[in-house]
């Protein structure tokens, strides 16, 4: 894979940590770049994506399947959320009135580099920019009653993703964890994944052509648990950082 790098999204433009000195990023991000001038750490960051979809894996943890009280499911189980629902880190998730209980769910997410139609297990990490974290916020008691997803996991601001995009990380085992108000609420590694990075891309890109940007988000390990207004949600992965995004009733 290439150099472990982390790119992050500002107002002003991209810009790469290339080994703690920051440089914009000069070119296509998806394309042809290079790293520019120097700059100063960034202060605000965005998500660092907004894609053309995020597509879902739900139930790809053993011990999550377990105490949703779910038979593992014999090939990967989709859904979409809108890009609507993304925010950046440090901007709230709102909780929106008379939906009951609002989960969190820490998942490491996947960044498309580069379109990707009908691509081969054996070939499919290819087509994998780098790696970021999400949120995937869910809204149980209506996941439960409409027995879909897409209202539940659709509102906005139910989508953190950020701080970054990391490049140059194996997506084997990666430690992921959840952290609520600074209590480790969710601790696992993508080697529990049921369904690898690679035997994701390959499937979703039989469906659907994937866009560079696009996020496939992965799954989420056992521990979630519900938000109230006034917590504070992190979700922490190795090698690329902490999402962290406060919660608020809507008012």
């Amino acid at each position: 894979m290439t150099t472990m790098r982390r790119i992050f999204r500002t107002p002003a433009g991209y810009v790469v940590d290339a080994d703690g000195a920051y440089r914009t990023v000069e070119g296509d991000l998806f394309g042809e770049w290079h790293a520019g001038a120097e700059v100063p750490a960034p202060t605000t960051v965005l998500a660092p994506v907004m894609p053309s979809k995020i597509v879902c894996i739900g139930l790809n943890y053993k011990d999550h399947a377990a105490e949703q009280g779910k038979p593992l499911p014999a090939e990967p189980l989709l859904f979409l959320k809108p890009s609507s629902a993304i925010i950046a880190p440090g901007e709230a998730i709102v909780l929106p009135a008379g939906v009951g209980r609002v989960d969190y769910e820490s998942e490491v997410a996947v960044v498309i580099g580069r379109r990707a139609t009908k691509v081969s297990e054996a070939d499919a990490l290819s087509y994998v920019f780098g790696l970021t974290c999400m949120n995937d916020v869910t809204a149980r008691d209506l996941q439960k009653k409409d027995g879909r997803y897409t209202r539940a996991k659709g509102f906005d601001t139910f989508a953190p993703l950020g701080p970054c995009i990391a490049t140059g990380l194996s997506t084997d085992d990666l430690a992921v964890s959840g952290l609520l108000n600074g209590e480790v609420r969710q601790q696992s590694s993508t080697r529990e994944l049921i369904f690898p990075v690679a035997t994701l891309i390959a499937y979703i890109s039989r469906i659907m052509t994937l866009l560079p940007g696009d996020i496939v988000s992965t799954g989420t390990p056992a521990g979630i648990g519900p938000l109230q207004a006034g917590d504070e949600i992190v979700v922490r992965v190795q090698g690329i950082g902490e999402l962290r995004n406060p919660v608020r009733s809507d008012s």
